[in-house]
């Protein structure tokens, strides 16, 4: 079966919505969440999206399904709070390597179904979310050099995330929303040192979040920046995602088109959020502005991030389908 680089030479490729969006769609009870297993569980645990790899696999992978089912050429583990970091906040550190790998198998498992019923190539990208606290900004106004966390804890929580979506089975490694590059940078390292300890490498990629109007980072660095401090990973793709609607989203997408020599993705949300913080912007229209990034040979991944669902995957897949992807360039690097 054709490798995932291949395919990013043939077409452009759809990654697949959002899951916690999907997620909400069940309406599940804390006793939901909790299963069997956690039914007597010290703190509460509705909202850990997670956990539901353990406890409703069949959700998880169901969801998966339908993205699949939609068009999805990539589809992302349920791991985007999968560190004992992020765990912390529900007490479940310890299960923190165990998530990773039932949510690899989740996700493999519709993998193979849909494979096995067209032979259409498909991947797994293992999500590695930004983390609960940040390396960059402190969390104490009265001190900026208080931090949340140390860059080494932040380094072992992602080794530990990395080797369990590896043993589980995933194709790449998808490092994602990020808002602060130091986590980032640490989960590159994180996954380098896995590469060299195990021999067992994976492609990353790499989604950054702009979160305003200005074109920065949370942590203050400019498009270009982000994508110069961390190239040197060499990944198989770099883009953005989360944090704006598609419309917002076009300029920093075509700047990124420019300066990145490895492919480029792009997967925003419905829009930006209403009063309600909920996405009103429907299928047709996310793939109205996606298709003429496609059009303009600015992407070679495009897909959705919250608010988004299988018909807006699908919308985009249809829309996409017949434009090349963009062409890598030869970028001229001036040291």
């Amino acid at each position: 079966m054709k490798t995932i680089q291949e395919c990013l030479q043939e077409r452009i490729l759809i990654i697949d919505g959002a899951m916690g969006t999907m997620i909400q769609r069940h309406k599940l009870t804390e006793a939901d969440y909790r299963g069997e297993r956690f039914k007597d569980w010290h703190t509460d645990v509705k909202g850990n999206n997670d956990l539901l790899c353990l406890t409703q696999p069949d959700i998880i992978t169901g969801i998966h399904e339908e993205y699949l089912e939609a068009g999805a050429d990539i589809i992302e583990t349920n791991t985007f709070s999968s560190t004992n970091i992020a765990q912390a906040d529900y007490d479940m550190q310890s299960l923190a390597y165990e998530l990773n790998v039932a949510a690899a198998a989740c996700a493999r498992k519709a993998v193979e179904k849909y494979v096995k019923k067209d032979g259409r190539p498909r991947f797994v990208a293992g999500a590695i979310g930004p983390l609960n606290k940040t390396l960059s900004l402190s969390p104490d106004v009265n001190n900026p050099g208080s931090r949340g966390l140390t860059f080494d804890e932040a380094a072992d929580g992602y080794y530990e995330q990395i080797k369990g979506l590896a043993d589980g089975g995933v194709d790449a490694l998808l490092i994602e929303t990020i808002f602060d590059t130091l986590n980032a940078k640490a989960a590159i390292y994180a996954a380098k040192k896995y590469f060299r300890e195990t021999g067992k490498e994976l492609p990353i990629m790499i989604s950054g979040t702009i979160t305003d109007a200005s074109g920065r980072t949370l942590s203050g660095q400019t498009l270009e920046a982000f994508y110069i401090s961390v190239k040197h990973a060499k990944p198989l793709s770099i883009g953005l995602n989360c944090a704006l609607g598609a419309q917002e989203m076009r300029g920093h997408i075509e700047e990124l088109s420019q300066i990145a020599s490895c492919y480029t993705s792009a997967y925003p949300n419905a829009g930006l959020p209403n009063a309600m913080g909920e996405y009103d912007e429907q299928p047709h229209q996310t793939a109205h502005f996606i298709e003429e990034w496609a059009k303009e040979g600015f992407v070679n991944i495009v897909g959705g991030c919250c608010g988004t669902t299988p018909d807006h995957i699908k919308h985009i897949a249809e829309q996409v389908k017949k434009f090349v992807p963009r062409q890598l360039p030869v970028v001229e690097e001036v040291y």
